[in-house]
Order: C-alpha cells, then structure tokens, then sequence
C-alpha cells in the first residue's frame, strides 16, 4: 500500500517530506538513486539503467551489490523496511511507489493537462489559473544538487523544456484575455534568458503590438533576426515571419484577445471549419493528452460520428506544438493501397519525382521536423495505412499520427480513442398543459447541433413545451450520431420534430427487422438515417445521387451532365436536379478556381453506390465516368503547348481523384486496360504528373496498364514504354531507363512498316543526351522533331525541340546551340502558352551561361523562375534554381552560389530527383561546386550551403542581388 504521508520533490533542490516533515537526505549517491526512480514513478526501472545514472560509463567492480546496498540504506532513511515500503525490489530492476499526488512532477503534469484541456473548452481564465498553479511548483533548477552526469545530459534539459511549454502556455492564456501589459515585463526576462525561443518572442512581438506599441514590436523582430542569423545562421520561422507581415500590415485581427491574435499561425493545411463545432469537451481533451505521450492515436467509431470534424479540431488545437506544420491527408477518395503514400506525400506538398521508396521520400521530408500528420479515412485500407505509419514512426521521432478510421491500425503503440455518439436526453413523458418542461435540453451535445444546425435551414425553429418530448426522443432515436443529426436539421424546415420522429419510427423499425444483422447496431442506425434521407428525394434525385456516387473527390456541373444524364434524367435537367441535392444536404457544394465544385460525404457516396449496384447500373455509369476523364485527357494532350496549357494542367491536378478512379477501372474491369494505358499516355504527354509533382505515379499507372495490355504491340504501347523511360531518366533512373529503352526497341521492332516511330527516336535522343552526354543526342532529337511534326503531334513535337535545344546548348558549339535555342523559342511564343513561355527562358538562359554572357543568363533564369512560381509548376523550379547557381558561380559571387546551391540541393531532395543519373547536369553542378568550395574554403561553404538549404522562399533567394 502506498504510504500517503510522502511527499517527494524533484522541481528544484530534491526534496522528501514524511507527514510533512523533512527526511534529509545527505549521502549523494542515494539522492541519484531515489530521484532516478521517482522520474519514472511507479514503474520498474532496470537495473542497467541504475547503475547507468549512478556511475555512467565507469561502474565499479560490483555495481550490482553496492546498488543493493544503496537500496536497503534509502529504505532506512525513510524509515520502511521491505516490500512494507514505497522501495519494491522486482525481477528487472526496482520500483518506487508514490500515492497520486506524493510527487511534485505528477503534479506538475496533471495541472497541466487540466490547463491544456480548458484552453480548448476556450476556459482561458481557468487555463491561466491552472498553470500558474503548476509553475509554482518549481523551486529553481531541477537536479542540480543531483550529481549524475547522465541524469544532467539526458533528463534535466526535458525536464526544463517541460516548464518553458507550460510558461509559454500561460502567457498564451493571460494573452488571450487581454493582460498584454501584464506580461510584458516578463516576456523581456524570458527573451533575454531563452533569445533562441522564437514562441516567447513571437510573444512578447504580439503583446506590444496590443499595447499600442507597434514599432517596438517591429524592432523586436529585427531583434531576435540578428540573434538567430549570429548564433544558428538561420532566418526567423514561418510563425515570426507571419506575425511580422501581419503587424507591418496592422491586421486587426491581432488587436482582438482570443481571436485571431491568440497563437500565431502554425503552418499546414488543415481546412477551416465551416460550422460552429458542438460539443466534445472530453474527447477534445483526452486526446490532447493522449498526444503529449502517443505518437500514434486513432479515432474510431462508426461512419458519420464526426471522427473527422473532432481531428481536424483537436489538430487545430495542439497545432502550436508542431513548428513544422499539422498537415492533413483525406484517404477517402483513394481508391488504390499503393498510392496510399504517394498521396500522403501530396498532401505534405512534398515533391515526390524520384525512383525511390515513396516512404523513403516521405521520411527524409520529416526526418528532422517536429509535424503531426492527420491520416483520415484509413478502413478501407487499414493495412496500408498501418504498414505507412509505422515506418514513419519509426523514422522520425519528431513526427505525431492522429488518425481516423472504422477500425484500429494495429501499429505497436497505438493509442486508440473511440468517438460516441453526441450526449442524448433521457426519455420523458409529454409534458402537461400549464407544467414546466422540465431542464434545458440544450445541455446535451446532440440537442445543441440539432438546434444549430436547424437554424439554417428553419430560422423559426424553438424548442418549446410542445415539441420538448419529441425533440428529446428524435436526438435519443438518432443515437446522437452528427450527421444524421444534421440529416435531420435540414427537414426542420418543412416538417415539425414529431412528423420526422414519426417518418423516422418506421425505418428504424424496418431496419431492425430486416436482414443486416452482420452490421454493427450504430451502422444500421445510420444507414436507417440514410435510407430515409433518400426517401424523401424526388425519383430524379435518387436517380442522380445513385450515379453521383462514382464520382472521387469532387466534381462540376458539365461532368455531371456528362456522366450522369439520360436514361431518366435529362441533360438539361441535371443542373435543377443537383440543386434539390445541394438543398437537402446530400451534396457538398463550394466553390475552386471560380468554378463550383460538388462532392458527396464519404458515407452518403457509400450508401449511393450500392443504390447503383442495386440498381444494376454501377458498371455502366462507371464506364461513362471513365469516358469522360478519358476525353478530358485526350482533349488536354491535343491542346497542350497552346495558351490553354496552364488551365489544363490546373484543372487535370484538380481532377486527379477522378482520373485516378477512372484509372482504376481500367484496369480492374476486364477488356478495359488499353483505354487505361491511353488515359495515362495522354496524362503523361501533358506533364501533368511533372506539373502535378507526382511522376512516381505516372510512372505507377503507366507500368500497370503495360502489364495489362494485350499482345501483340501497337503503337500506343511503344508510346506507353517511351514515356516510362522518359520518367525514369528524369527520376536519375538510369538502371531502369536502360531496360526500357531496350524494351522500347524491342517493341518498336514488332510493329508493321519499316519506320522507326518517333517516340523512340526521342526517347533515344534523350537517353544518350542524359545518360551518356553524347553530342548525338542533337541529331537524334531533331529528327524525332521532324518525325512529330510530320505525324501532327505538334505537343510531342514542342517537348522533342525544348530537349533538342537543351542538347545544342550542353553538347554543341554556340551556333548550334544559338540556332536550336531560337528554334525552340519561335515555336513556345507561337503556341503562347505560359509553361512553355517558361521554359523558353530557361533554354536562352542555359545557351547563354554555356555560350555568351553569365550576367544575361542569371536574369533570365531569374525571369523563368518567377513565371514558374506564377503558374504553380512545381518541377520546373528544381532546374531554374540549379542552373541559377552554375551561372551565378560562374560571374564570382561565390557566397551567394553557395546559398543557391544549398537551396537547389534541398529542393532535388523533396522532388526525388538524383543528378548523378543525369550527365550534363551532374558534371556542371560538380564544376560549380569544386569552384565556389576553392574560393569560399570548406567551412565559409558549409554554412552558406546550410543557409540556402534552411531557405522556404527559394524564389526570394533567387532573386536576390548577390
């Protein structure tokens, strides 16, 4: 039994009372001893571990025995013989046990859980309070008067760490209800103790700025900048540089305590709420303690409880935590396991071109952050989505996973948090004329959002003494699930609380007595909600949500004409149709790029599909879906290299989930893999995965339907194989672009005729310019130019002359290279497209780093560089920014390269792309690099190399005057 009368302090000078009175403890190897097991309290500490703390790398002969004996002299001191004690021997090592609140550490961490948990009930008063109360238990340094070398090293610093989080989190509390002035002189001393911690600056920069103080805010930011640049090299983070711009700005939002100005910005991409969030307070702050000690928590439960909403809330809350952003992936609209971490790797914006491991890639992009991932939908592919995140785990120990799914990951670790229903109201029975309705029944969570959810849809809705029983059971027959709580809100308009919860008896009934037993009794809820949500559409709607459903991730008004009209629908009427959808809550509706975008929630896309199936329709419309994305890529691969060019590679990235589906029906539907190999030709032709950044899955789509496509060859499938080793050589690939070419000749030798087909001559004229810096490349690719031409593929044909000029200008003499260069730029300014606009920049500047003049060459690279941040292209930058450095190298200003080639390194490393698989370019970049080492030494070098590396806005550095 734990004695209650010990109090054992580590929060300073150690410290234990019996019965409050003081136990001296004067021997400093029994101080190491109690305070190594008191940090992990109640658990058994190994031996090895001991004798680690107590005499580091040198025990003495006998450690074991002479630990015995430091443990039965502890017992003695505090005055407990045996096991009667709170010092137990175990078969491993020793525990110590201490009652809950016996330890000043536990203490500290339970008042700070309580502290996190208010802050997201936005109970800042309480928040403050409660940490205050934590701070005070700290009575100076911890483990000071502790003399174990290891303990100093490796758990002194965590434990500091642990006290500055809780401090920054006060002052975020007393910020937030508007004590500016308060903690301003604090801020000075916490600046001046910690002038690396960027969160007390950004801090003390806001309280200023509150204060009416703008300019010593200002001053503070070019305060802690000289700082950092001195002491690490490094410029301030995104979260000082945005509070900077915001300020600069006067963004009133700062002036407001608890809105906008209560934490700066964390980065990512989590997306903004919507609606108001309802309920949730102990989820809310079970699984932000969770998170303190898990790297893996999953929330489960049945579809349509809100286990997205509650993430994406909590990742909003405890977002301050992660310097390196909350980055949110949605796996519903993935349709393929294999992709699983190519599109986590899409959703981290990382640029994934190389042959590499996608997983591989994803490591090295968060091996030194400290970021949470928020993995979303993951049952319908469980095993992927655990085998990803257990490597990543396992691979930077900065990374946190809060995932959402139907079922556990089962990842060593793993925390799992079910989600329930909302909080539902008891039964009552109909209150009596002239009697009181008894409690609000707003203080149930499932209440509260059917009445806010209500108010949308029925401004006039109360609950009154009438409708208090009905409401009540209607939340109560929902099972407090949120979306059909929100299903319902929307009927709240035309139908009072006791004609829905009439409607609503008989479907549930239905279901209860029905043949869906395997189900879970919450699934047959929901789908009851469903069910009757679909019965109250017209027979259009039914009609058209059924076909909706093949749609993934969105989709506009002219391929839901496309995909869905006819056979009961008329084209003209789909626009009203969807309407009527939109209305009742069925679809989702927003608006991208000026245009509207629709999308069905995950569980109602589930529930139309088998309506299809049902409906004996599903391979039909799924066949018109992918007749349409078929069209859509086969019109972008004709248009390419026009002024259209950039609004086709946007709206291709934007319809990626349905390109994707589509993708995968060609090659799951038997008869169907040559239109999937076209689809993924004609994506590939218009640099969609390059734009896109994502070739790996090019490459992934374009093998698949290779290995699915009939025999004998046609000249699709030698396209097909010329276009996977043009992704190869890109990618560094060489082993694999060897193999293909050789196949693609192989294959090119079976066709009929005794033409060679253009593709091949391109793809050879680009093997031997990237992998063997061979001067035939020129006459190669000039002939697969004029094979283009002749055959009409005028895009193939810009692609074959843009390569043809790259040759000229690495391996030919400078009329060569001049000619070929002017060729390619006539042919991009006659198309007038902006990507290729780019390019053409690129080109004149590589001719005249390699033939003319290096002043001329840095601004047109810095030219190109700049149209390609302008169109999102995420490929082009790695080449700008690298071909920058040689030329800047080249005219003398040597620090500056050295910044650029820290940069362009950083940026092949996110995209995959290894130049030593790449000829002319790796011999350059050595050439520069031997240059600017020489002239800067080694270590002037390195750091310049660093600081270039450490850059976010590599187009700023670019553009900067060396």
């Amino acid at each position: 039994m734990v004695r209650p009368g010990f109090d054992f302090r580590v929060l300073g000078p150690f410290e234990v009372l019996r019965d409050g009175v003081p136990v001296p403890i004067r021997a400093a190897k029994l101080r190491t001893l109690l305070v190594s097991l008191l940090l992990d309290a109640n658990e058994v500490v190994p031996v090895e571990t001991l004798v680690d703390r107590l005499w580091g790398d040198d025990p003495p002969g006998g450690a074991l025995n002479t630990l015995q004996n430091y443990v039965m002299r502890s017992r003695r001191f505090l005055g407990c013989a045996g096991d009667d004690g709170p010092l137990l021997t175990c078969p491993r090592g020793y525990l110590i046990r201490v009652a809950d609140d016996g330890l000043d550490l536990h203490r500290f961490d339970a008042l700070t859980r309580r502290a996190r948990a208010a802050a997201t009930a936005d109970a800042m008063e309480q928040a403050s309070a409660l940490l205050g109360e934590a701070l005070r238990l700290w009575r100076g340094e911890p483990l000071q008067d502790v003399p174990s070398e290891a303990l100093r090293r490796e758990v002194a610093p965590a434990l500091a760490e642990r006290r500055l989080d809780a401090l920054q989190s006060r002052v975020e509390a007393d910020l937030a209800l508007g004590r500016h002035e308060e903690v301003l002189p604090e801020l000075r001393k916490l600046t001046a103790a910690h002038p690396l911690r960027e969160r007390f600056w950004a801090q003390r920069m806001l309280a200023l700025y509150r204060s009416g103080r703008q300019a010593e805010a200002l001053r503070c930011y070019h305060s802690v900048r000289e700082v950092l640049v001195e002491e690490l090299g490094v410029d301030p983070g995104a979260e000082l540089r945005d509070l900077h711009r915001r300020i600069l700005g006067g963004d009133p939002a700062l002036a407001v305590a608890g809105g906008s100005g209560h934490s700066p910005p964390a980065s990512g991409n989590l997306p903004a709420e919507m609606t108001t969030f309802v309920g949730r307070g102990r989820q809310l702050a079970d699984a932000g303690r969770l998170l303190e000690s898990s790297r893996l928590v999953t929330l489960t439960g049945v579809g349509g409880v809100g286990k997205t909403r509650l993430a994406l809330r909590v990742a909003a809350q405890v977002s301050h935590a992660f310097p390196d952003g909350v980055w949110h992936a949605d796996l519903a609209p993935l349709a393929e396991p294999e992709l699983l971490d190519r599109a986590v790797a899409q959703a981290l914006g990382v640029r994934d071109q190389s042959a590499r491991p996608c997983v591989d890639v994803l490591a090295g992009h968060l091996r030194d952050r400290r970021a949470m991932l928020v993995l979303d939908n993951c049952e319908h592919m469980v095993d992927a989505a655990a085998t990803l995140v257990a490597a990543l785990l396992r691979a930077v120990p900065g990374l946190r996973v809060l995932a959402t799914s139907r079922q556990r990951l089962a990842v060593q670790g793993e925390h799992v948090l079910p989600v329930p229903p909302l909080a539902i109201p008891p039964v009552t029975p109909p209150v009596p004329a002239g009697e009181d309705a008894g409690p609000s029944l707003t203080h149930y969570e499932a209440v509260t959002l059917l009445v806010d959810r209500a108010a949308a849809a029925a401004p006039s809705f109360r609950i009154t003494r009438h409708n208090h029983g009905a409401v009540a059971q209607l939340c109560g027959r929902l099972d407090g699930i949120p979306l059909a709580i929100e299903l319902a809100a929307v009927r709240l308009g035309t139908l009072s609380a006791e004609e829905i919860l009439d409607r609503l008896d008989d479907r549930f009934q239905l279901l209860a007595d029905n043949g869906a037993q395997g189900a879970p009794l919450h699934h047959r809820t929901l789908r009851g909600v469903v069910s009757w949500s679909h019965d109250l559409c017209t027979e259009h709607e039914r009609l058209l949500w059924a076909r909706l459903s093949v749609f993934s991730g969105g989709f506009d008004l002219e391929a839901a004409e496309a995909v869905c009209s006819g056979a009961g629908i008329d084209r003209q009427d789909v626009m009203d149709v969807l309407a009527g959808l939109a209305h009742k809550s069925i679809l989702v509706v927003g608006t991208l790029g000026g245009r509207t975008r629709y999308s069905l929630l995950e569980t109602i896309r589930q529930y139309g599909r088998q309506r299809l199936v049902d409906l004996g329709q599903d391979t039909a419309v799924r066949r018109r879906h992918r007749d349409h994305y078929r069209s859509m890529a086969a019109q972008a691969a004709a248009d390419w290299c026009s002024p259209r060019e950039v609004e086709w590679l946007s709206r291709l990235r934007r319809e990626l989930p349905n390109l994707r589906a589509a993708l995968d029906f060609c090659a799951t539907e038997p008869g169907e893999a040559q239109s999937g190999l076209e689809i993924a030709v004609n994506l590939t032709r218009t640099r969609c995965w390059f734009f896109s950044s994502t070739i790996g899955e090019g490459r992934h789509w374009l093998e698949r339907g290779l290995a699915l496509s009939p025999c004998p060859p046609d000249p699709l499938q030698v396209g097909a194989v010329a276009l996977v080793a043009w992704i190869a050589l890109c990618q560094g690939d060489r082993q694999g672009a060897d193999g293909l070419l050789a196949r693609c000749r192989h294959l090119a030798s079976r066709l009929p005729g005794d033409d060679v087909p253009a593709a091949v001559t391109y793809i050879e004229g680009a093997h031997a310019l990237l992998v063997h810096g061979d001067p035939r490349a020129i006459s190669l690719l000039a002939q697969a130019r004029d094979r283009f031409l002749r055959a009409g593929a005028t895009g193939d044909a810009h692609m074959a002359t843009m390569l043809w000029a790259m040759a000229s200008a690495f391996l030919g003499d400078r009329d060569t290279a001049v000619a070929a260069c002017g060729e390619y730029l006539a042919d991009a300014e006659a198309r007038g497209g902006a990507w290729a606009h780019s390019w053409a920049l690129w080109e004149l500047g590589l001719t005249e780093l390699r033939h003319g003049d290096p002043v001329r060459a840095a601004a047109l690279f810095r030219d190109c560089l700049r149209h390609q941040h302008d169109i999102d292209d995420r490929w082009g930058p790695v080449w700008g920014l690298e071909t920058l450095a040689w030329t800047i190298a080249a005219a003398g200003h040597h620090g500056h390269a050295a910044e650029l080639l820290g940069a362009a390194h950083q940026l092949r490393r996110t995209t995959g792309v290894a130049l030593t698989g790449l000829r002319p370019f790796h011999d350059a970049h050595a050439e520069a690099d031997r240059l600017v080492r020489r002239a800067l030494g080694e270590q002037a070098y390195a750091t310049a190399f660093e600081r270039g590396a450490r850059t976010e806005d590599v187009i700023d550095l670019a553009c900067m005057a060396p």
